[in-house]
């Protein structure tokens, strides 16, 4: 992998470590030292922080202004952008103000459709898909060009990656839709929260044989369970997990108070499994609203320290 930008996200990978990125969701309200103190919970143990945008459909501090506040703290943030919320205009618009803060990491994301969140009347715009929107950062970074084909001055420099679930349904179009990513000039993938180990290593093996691993540096998604009703919630409510029932099983195998150690405990048995797995490049911790316990999965799991690279 060349290097296209000055992302620590990208020097990380381009030196052979094994990446670590977590993500902060903003808060509900205005108060923006709620994404600073998650940003400090985390900051010596990852290499990017995820900024969500809007997730769940739910409205919250944007995006943009937080991983400005996580840049101006000298870290490094990862601009998170759905096309569900905005226009080309809008889109190619934030990108330079992001740049312009010297934020170079984003993900692309199409985003949950508005009905799942708390404003399911408001009017969707998906001018562009997240596919159209990696698109259109390669051709700001690499032709110096917006989609209009105007040509900038100061193109910004993103490294840019997508989002990738291999559980959705039908699997038989998952690795063909990480191809297309690939093709449209995503750098690197965050998978969805890894629980179908066996469904996960299926997907791996068949983008290994297109050889998409040599293409795009993949990050497996993992997130921690607090408890078996979390489990539960996942398996039955939230479209896209595939939790199967021996996971429900463990976790509600234990007594409640000891749920989340257990919990935790396997997080770090996915990411020890997942190390050994050709075409593994780092990994996602998303622990929501539980920043806390990334430090201790990191260290478990043996990704600390986290390796310096030059500015």
């Amino acid at each position: 992998m060349s290097l296209k930008t000055s992302s620590k996200l990208e020097k990380v990978l381009a030196a052979g470590h094994l990446a670590v990125t977590s993500e902060c969701g903003p808060p509900r309200g205005c108060d923006g030292s709620v994404i600073e103190n998650k940003a400090n919970l985390i900051k010596d143990y990852v290499d990017a922080i995820n900024v969500t945008d809007n997730q769940t459909s739910v409205v919250r501090l944007c995006s943009l202004a937080a991983c400005i506040r996580i840049k101006q703290m000298g870290l490094e943030p990862v601009l998170q952008m759905v096309t569900r919320d905005r226009n080309r205009i809008a889109m190619q618009s934030d990108i330079l103000g992001a740049a312009s803060f010297g934020i170079n990491t984003m993900l692309c994301l199409t985003g949950d459709h508005q009905r799942f969140g708390d404003h399911p009347n408001s009017a969707n715009v998906f001018d562009l898909d997240s596919t159209q929107l990696l698109q259109t950062v390669r051709k700001m970074r690499e032709e110096g060009k917006l989609l209009s084909d105007f040509e900038m001055k100061d193109p910004p420099r993103m490294f840019v990656g997508a989002a990738a679930n291999p559980f959705a349904d039908p699997f038989e179009i998952r690795v063909p839709r990480l191809a297309k990513k690939v093709a449209a000039g995503a750098q690197f993938i965050q998978t969805q929260c890894i629980y179908n180990m066996k469904k996960f290593k299926e997907w791996l093996k068949l983008a290994r044989d297109r050889g998409l691993h040599e293409k795009v540096a993949i990050l497996a998604g993992i997130t921690p369970i607090k408890s078996v009703g979390m489990a539960k919630y996942m398996k039955n409510r939230v479209a896209g997990l595939d939790v199967p029932d021996e996971i429900i099983k463990r976790i509600g195998g234990v007594p409640k108070e000891n749920q989340a150690e257990e919990g935790i405990k396997l997080a770090i048995e996915q990411i020890r499994e997942l190390k050994e797995e050709p075409g593994i490049r780092g990994f996602h911790i998303m622990a929501i609203e539980w920043e806390e316990k990334v430090p201790e999965i990191v260290k478990q799991a043996g990704l600390y320290p986290r390796p310096k690279v030059s500015d």
